[in-house]
């Protein structure tokens, strides 16, 4: 992975007849704005029309944690294009450390956790003018694995903002809560000397959740066990602890079962079900990887709970209640298709997703059966990040390849294909109506 790391924000930019209908929906008064008289003050409508659109696509819909809204890399329709131009227009671009944590949005301000080691940096960006509202930064050493020589150090979780908190996870496992208005730092929890690099090479990398109130963070190691604590996000209390199992890198996820709020997540070697309301634990199956490389993040449709590791292949499970117990069956399995470290996603009664195989294959694959509906031929990078619109799959390879292909057909069909990035781009985009945040090396464009 490349050691640096740019976020990027790229506006979609659209022709000029689009510009026009959308100035005339909007601002039906101004006549001057309206089409015929447009070519004598171009330069204004476009630069009127980039500020409107900028402003509504920041706060028609939030991006407030890790893969979105609903944590499963659904895009809202508001916040998702039907049709996408030729070209990309990168509006502008602000420098904020290295790391694999995605960008989140909340009332119009993006928020990033990056690393200028030995620190960890805490950034608030405004979204329409890519200005630095405020920066914050902590002391944070940490020594990766030899086996990650070629990584960055982190921070690898996605923060989260709740209400007017934002709270991030950082490498070492320090936990901290941040007015998202000033910067200040409310709280924090040291987790870190739960964290051992000697197997979980790449350091705490679960993005936290918020459940019933609550902010849920999952931490620890193989050496030192793993711990799953809900935290009052006022004053950082514990309200409960699930103890079991060191952690992979996969992010817990919120998941409803006839009635029954759980938050499932990957261990270093297990699937565990966790009741939502009092930490306990109600179910666990093996999954064992023997690198501790749990990194996908559950998927749940409805009806299935879907996980995949790069030497478990993908798995569907039913998860049941008999006799006062839970219980997770496996439904069906699929060795052909192993994902590393890129998380699904799931409509059209499909998983769309990419595979490790075939040095990186895009997929869909049934979600009742786990047949292979379509696959591509291979060599489609080593990572590719996916989220899916009402009418588009979007992919971001590791390789800055953005690929905007169509949801519902027979095979791979690709629409749109843009090169949105400098360096690699390991990290989750973010999209925010006509807005596309992507992370690379260094910064944020």
């Amino acid at each position: 992975m490349s050691t640096r790391t740019n976020r990027q924000v790229c506006r979609l930019e659209r022709d000029l007849e689009t510009w026009i209908e959308t100035i005339n929906a909007v601002i039906p008064s101004f006549p001057a704005l309206r089409l015929g008289k447009v070519h004598m003050i171009w330069r204004n409508i476009a630069f009127a029309a980039v500020l409107f659109l900028g402003f509504q696509s920041a706060t028609a819909q939030d991006w407030n944690q890790w893969r979105g809204p609903s944590r499963d890399g659904l895009v809202p329709a508001t916040s998702a294009p039907s049709s996408w131009p030729e070209s990309l227009r990168r509006l502008w671009r602000v420098e904020i450390g290295e790391g694999y944590a995605s960008p989140i949005v909340s009332s119009g301000r993006v928020f990033i956790h990056g690393r200028r080691d030995p620190e960890e940096v805490v950034t608030a960006i405004d979204l329409a003018k890519g200005e630095v509202i405020w920066q914050q930064k902590y002391a944070a050493p940490f020594q990766k694995n030899q086996y990650a020589v070629t990584m960055a150090k982190g921070p690898n979780a996605t923060p989260l903002v709740v209400g007017d908190r934002l709270f991030t996870l950082g490498v070492t496992g320090v936990l901290s809560a941040w007015d998202t208005a000033k910067g200040v730092q409310l709280w924090t929890k040291d987790f870190s000397k739960t964290v051992d690099t000697s197997k979980l090479f790449c350091g705490t990398a679960a993005s936290p959740l918020a459940s019933g109130g609550l902010v849920v963070v999952q931490v620890g190691s193989d050496v030192h066990g793993g711990r799953m604590l809900a935290l009052d996000p006022a004053t950082g209390a514990q309200k409960w602890e699930w103890r079991g199992a060191g952690p992979g890198y996969a992010s817990p996820v919120v998941i409803d079962v006839a009635g029954k709020v759980q938050i499932v997540t990957m261990t270093e070697s297990s699937i565990v079900g966790i009741d939502a309301q009092t930490g306990g634990e109600l179910w666990s199956i093996p999954f064992p990887d023997e690198w501790h490389e749990n990194i996908v993040t559950p998927l749940w449709t409805g009806s299935h709970l879907v996980v995949s590791g790069t030497r478990q292949g993908t798995h569907a499970y039913t998860l049941q209640q008999a006799n006062a117990k839970w219980q997770a069956t496996e439904a069906w399995k699929n060795p052909d298709v192993a994902m590393y470290m890129s998380s699904p996603v799931y409509g059209d009664g499909l998983i769309y997703g990419h595979s490790s195989k075939r040095k990186g294959q895009f997929v869909a694959l049934d979600a009742k059966t786990g047949v292979v509906r379509w696959s591509t031929e291979g060599r489609d990078g080593d990572h590719a990040s996916v989220l899916l619109t009402p009418s588009h799959i979007i992919y971001l390879t590791n390789g800055a390849d953005l690929i905007i292909a169509r949801r519902a057909t027979k095979a791979f069909e690709v629409e749109r294909r843009y090169d949105v990035a400098d360096a690699a781009t390991w990290a989750m985009p973010v999209l925010l109506g006509w807005d596309i945040l992507v992370r690379d090396a260094t910064g944020l464009i």
